[in-house]
């Protein structure tokens, strides 16, 4: 089944000789519990793509379709809520609340949306990332790392239809980027959760499912059923 679908997304800053098209047309469809990986240099439209996906952009023309919605359809209140509940977020700087726990960390969103917190799915992803024993810990006494599995952790809490991961290895070393992309792979397997990767390094990519190649904001390989 697929969860995301993006038709003819296109997004363009500025005007006339300036303007910069940042995306030029993607046409992109990713299956329920597929990890993905997006690669390309910087500048290739890799982040506005993501920003696209989820909703923290509006794209200039095109659709996104998330779980069946129409993104771009929504008001921006009910963009808000509906990314709070159906998408999930990993980026490159860990954006922890450094004086909650971790525990309070990964519970935030629900308890931001009201929600009620089940704590044996948090206990469930807390043992598959490893952080059993560090849930009443700050994060400062985490190692980068550590902190990235707790990202991870307060990503799947809501149980998102799409999780996306900016550069989620970039303020890692090698060995951790390893443990951590593992981390997602396992994520992916074990909670069938979609994930949609962006990333610069390919080796790291080489990870996923599914490697998609963008370039001067078009697609150049992986499109939908075609393999890297």
């Amino acid at each position: 089944m697929v969860i995301l679908e993006t038709r003819d997304l296109k997004k363009q800053y500025g005007t006339g000789e300036t303007a910069v098209h940042a995306l030029a047309g993607v046409n992109l469809s990713v299956e329920n519990g597929e990890f993905v990986a997006v690669v390309g240099t910087s500048g290739s439209g890799k982040s506005t793509l993501l920003h696209m996906l989820g909703g923290l952009d509006r794209a200039t023309s095109g659709k996104v379709y998330v779980d069946g919605k129409d993104i771009f359809a929504l008001k921006d209140e009910e963009l808000t809520i509906f990314r709070r509940r159906k998408i999930g977020f990993v980026f490159q700087s860990f954006n922890l609340v450094p004086v909650l726990s971790v525990y309070e960390n990964i519970v935030l969103p629900l308890q931001l949306d009201g929600k009620t917190v089940d704590n044996a799915f948090i206990g469930e992803i807390a043992e598959a990332l490893g952080l059993k024993e560090k849930l009443n810990v700050l994060p400062n006494q985490l190692s980068g790392g550590q902190q990235q599995r707790v990202a991870i952790a307060r990503a799947l809490a809501a149980k998102p239809a799409i999780l996306l991961a900016d550069e989620p290895t970039g303020n890692l070393d090698s060995r951790t980027s390893q443990d951590v992309m593992g981390l997602l792979k396992t994520t992916s397997t074990k909670f069938a959760q979609t994930i949609v990767m962006i990333t610069h390094n390919e080796e790291i990519a080489q990870l996923a499912d599914r490697i998609i190649r963008i370039e001067d904001g078009r697609i150049v390989t992986g499109k939908a059923g075609e393999a890297l």
